[in-house]
């Protein structure tokens, strides 16, 4: 039985989908106001992994990733390049999707915007507004009433009486209560703005997640993902008003990643240490921000320095490894030798599974993988032959592309494998022959490409 974690009630559980084989899921995407930083690709890569597990496991998953594509943010950046808000966050939206390609995620099922779910916002305001549960003030502000909802806090923990005291009421709004929050902003000058049944104006951050979630994936969800800076207020107001509305639990499970952090101090624009998507991929293949996350618990903090980057760097390496060629002229194994490998092949699938089990427990699996590792590369250098890996390396590629992790697609193209090989045999002729300048220069340039050789008594072999 897979268990999660949910935030909603602290704990972990059993995790029983609303429609048995299915999986309906919603993860709070990016707000489209800049370059897209590496805190967006851990959420993105998080929930990209659960994903692809939930779809290992045989669950057919609808999986929709929003954007925000008119907020606060984006109008106050269009102000300051003097943009329009609406380009400026197409351009972003198109950049952000690069990144995610080249990160190797999953197109989603949908990508909702809320400037294309306008209609489906106001219908829940009106719907709310008649409920009773949000009002219109005068200057056509709409907002949602926070002591309406009796569970209200209940997924951050906060009381309504706590977070009372301090609040107040900002200049210019008409609020009844001072943590009433905006379901609909009355128009400003230079601002985007719709037409609706309160005058000009634009949504409210919030509601917009929650329409967008109601016109796709409907009335209740499984499973509603975000990062943990998300809890509150935003996903707390998301619960009150969907909640509101409908008179239906929303999500059965809330999952939050944890936040990444630079030097040991959280990334935020304010403090101005943070690393783009762009700027980490000049450096890095995309694998190995995939491996650091691997490394660690989704729900924890996670370090983002050179060291982190390198042991992650390293344990790629060390996967890779496991897909090395037997040795041409391989004699082959005993049959308990081969018995052994394949018993462990096994093995590492059956402890894949038991760890990702328990609330997605990436680096137990990742250690498993590590045990599988060994014995493939125990058995090649104990003269394994090429029919004698494959089940084993198999096993490798499917688990590790449950992860995402591309490793297979570093293993080159058929035509440049034909190269190297020709290369090889050239030397081969040559150390024969003791030319050993050229044989190592050969093996120095096939390094500077990328390629390792290694010699034994067997032959040599390579990889990537």
């Amino acid at each position: 039985m897979l268990r999660i974690y949910n935030t909603l009630t602290r704990k972990k559980e059993d995790f029983r989908p609303l429609e048995p084989g299915k999986v309906k899921m919603y993860v709070c995407g990016v707000t489209v106001y800049s370059d897209a930083h590496v805190g967006h690709a851990m959420s993105a890569l998080v929930f990209d992994i659960i994903r692809r597990y939930f779809i290992y496991r045989g669950y057919e998953v609808q999986f929709v990733m929003n954007y925000t594509d008119v907020d606060d943010k984006i109008i106050a950046r269009a102000n300051q390049t003097g943009a329009d808000p609406l380009k400026l966050a197409e351009g972003y939206i198109d950049a952000y999707r690069r990144n995610l390609v080249d990160l190797n995620v999953l197109p989603a099922s949908a990508n909702p915007r809320a400037t294309q779910t306008m209609a489906e916002i106001q219908a829940m305001i009106a719907g709310l507004i008649e409920k009773g549960y949000a009002y219109a003030s005068e200057n056509g502000d709409v907002y949602f009433r926070v002591a309406k909802d009796e569970d209200y806090g209940r997924l951050s923990g906060r009381r309504l009486e706590d977070m009372q005291a301090g609040a107040r009421i900002e200049v210019g709004e008409q609020k009844e209560n001072p943590l009433d929050f905006a379901l609909w902003k009355a128009a400003k000058p230079g601002e985007p703005e719709w037409d609706s049944p309160w005058g000009k104006g634009r949504p409210g951050w919030h509601i917009e997640c929650s329409a967008m979630n109601l016109a796709i994936l409907g009335e209740q969800i499984d499973i509603h993902g975000g990062g943990n800076d998300l809890i509150f207020p935003h996903h707390e107001n998301e619960i009150a008003q969907s909640e509101s509305y409908t008179g239906k639990e929303f999500a059965r499970y809330w999952i939050h990643n944890g936040m990444l952090q630079l030097g040991g101090e959280k990334m935020s624009k304010s403090l101005g240490n943070l690393v783009t998507i762009d700027e980490f991929l000049s450096e890095r293949d995309g694998d190995v921000m995939r491996m650091l996350i691997l490394t660690g618990s989704y729900r924890a903090p996670l370090a983002f320095t050179d060291d982190s980057l390198d042991s992650a760097e390293k344990a790629l390496e060390r996967l890779k490894s496991g897909l090395r060629p037997a040795s041409p002229n391989a004699s082959g194994l005993d049959p308990r030798a081969a018995a052994t490998l394949s018993d462990q092949a096994e093995a590492t699938q059956q402890a894949f599974s038991e760890t990702m089990d328990d609330d997605f427990n990436t680096p137990g699996a990742i250690a498993a993988l590590f045990e599988l590792v060994k014995t493939i590369n125990t058995a090649r250098d104990a003269g394994a032959n090429a029919d004698q890996l494959d089940p084993a390396q198999k096993t490798l590629r499917t688990l590790t592309d449950v992860f995402g992790l591309r490793l297979a697609d570093k293993q080159g193209s058929g035509d440049a494998d034909m190269f190297i090989d020709l290369l090889i045999e050239v030397r081969t002729e040559m150390r024969k022959q003791k030319q050993w300048a050229m044989s190592d220069l050969i093996r120095d340039r096939l390094k500077d490409l990328g390629v390792t050789l290694e010699d034994s008594k067997d032959g040599t072999t390579w990889h990537w």
